[in-house]
């Protein structure tokens, strides 16, 4: 976009904790991409500000993030990273205030450069409470985004549901993931006519069914796991931590001797997975593929016959839409938004969250195969293009508002 667009074009400013950076290249993706499919357009400029939350001593992790620009660009989109103490753990309560001196002064600076129309949070917490206090600092129009477990798991800490409750009481306008979501914050205390559902977008260029011949031992050779061409292939997307329950998909697989399961992502729970698959004999069967190149995930998962999620809540996973569109059946738990998702055997089975429920439904939906084509066109709704021209209007709304 040239500068006299830039001029012409409303500005937005979003708050967010996760956006990718060299340190984690895969974190908060989904928000890129939302936000630069916005930032694509002539009608709205886009800029992140990304609070980097780093401990006293930064160590392991958190030295490289520590490290990071202060100031950098990627996808059109200007993003600040100012740092603010983070206590790991147990320093839950004091971020939101934490974020607020840290970015404050930034989005100031960025306010007196270039004036801004709204300020958007990405996550209901912390980004949320600390928005709306720079919002009523700045006197701008706030819109707050709540994604799933910002409600779910944060909802149920007192502290941060009061904060929670604050922010969007001093809201313009509220985005939810899903409709389940939306209700859940309705009987949180928060106004439903404030709330507009926003669903996930999909890049259809990359995230498609690719059933050439020899696909799973190209992704063999890959990975160096063995793909066998006709066993049962599982795929489970998320961090390995303890609420996505990875572990009820590897005692699954006590129940489907020949299936072989792919983790994707890093977190704490992985040496405790790593252990309960030698325990369980199925070690050979388990990949554990860590945080993969981005071009390679629709690759996995158009090898992959199932993606198994048993996972404790969710607002709507973009695993769940990535996977159905590159073809792969889903069996997930019944929450959040899964049930706008997974709406026929086609796109796949929701369970209760144990490794006999997993294991029987992999087993139902391999006895009755479908066309990959059929599977992928439940996930025709999503792409970005829709979601910017979505997030443009809301914006526009706000904005307008303000006038």
């Amino acid at each position: 976009m040239n500068e006299s667009n830039h001029q012409r074009a409303k500005h937005v400013v979003s708050l967010s904790t996760l956006y990718p950076n060299p340190a984690n290249p895969r974190f908060g993706t989904f928000v890129a991409r939302s936000l630069e499919a916005l930032a694509s357009r002539s009608d709205w400029r886009v800029t992140v500000v990304n609070p980097l939350g780093i401990p006293p001593i930064a160590f392991g992790r958190y030295r490289a993030l520590a490290d990071l620009p202060a100031v950098a660009q990627d996808g059109g989109i200007d993003i600040y990273r100012p740092q603010f103490r983070l206590i790991p753990r147990i320093g839950g309560r004091r971020n939101a205030a934490a974020i607020v001196k840290a970015a404050l002064p930034v989005i100031q600076r960025i306010h007196l450069d270039n004036p801004i129309d709204v300020l958007d949070a990405q996550f209901f917490f912390p980004e949320g409470p600390a928005a709306a206090q720079i919002a009523d600092a700045l006197r701008l129009p706030l819109s707050i985004k709540a994604r799933g477990s910002d409600i779910s798991y944060w909802g149920d800490q007192g502290f941060a549901r009061d904060q929670m409750l604050a922010a969007a009481e001093r809201a313009d306008g509220i985005l939810a993931v899903s409709r389940a979501l939306a209700n859940d914050m309705v009987a949180m205390g928060m106004l439903r006519d404030k709330i507009t559902v926003h669903y996930t977008g999909l890049d259809r260029d990359r995230f498609r069914p690719m059933d050439h011949v020899g696909l799973r031992g190209q992704l063999g050779q890959t990975l160096g796991f063995n793909i066998p061409e006709n066993t049962p292939l599982l795929a489970c997307v998320g961090a390995l931590i303890q609420r996505k329950g990875q572990d009820i998909a590897i005692n699954a697989l006590s129940a489907l001797p020949d299936a072989r399961l792919i983790l994707i992502g890093k977190g704490e729970q992985e040496q405790q997975l790593r252990g309960l698959a030698f325990d369980l004999g199925v070690a050979d069967r388990v990949h554990f593929a860590g945080s993969i190149d981005h071009d390679l995930m629709p690759v996995i998962l158009s090898a992959t016959d199932v993606m198994v999620l048993p996972t404790v809540a969710e607002g709507l996973a973009n695993a769940w839409v990535e996977a159905l569109a590159c073809g792969a059946r889903v069996v997930t738990s019944d929450v959040g938004g899964a049930r706008e998702l997974i709406t026929s055997d086609i796109a796949g089975r929701l369970v209760l969250r144990s490794a006999e429920a997993v294991a029987d439904a992999v087993k139902a939906l391999m006895a009755s195969p479908v066309d990959r084509q059929q599977v992928a066109a439940m996930a025709d709704r999503f792409d970005w293009e829709t979601n910017g021209a979505q997030l443009a209007e809301h914006y526009e709304k706000l904005a307008t508002m303000q006038n």
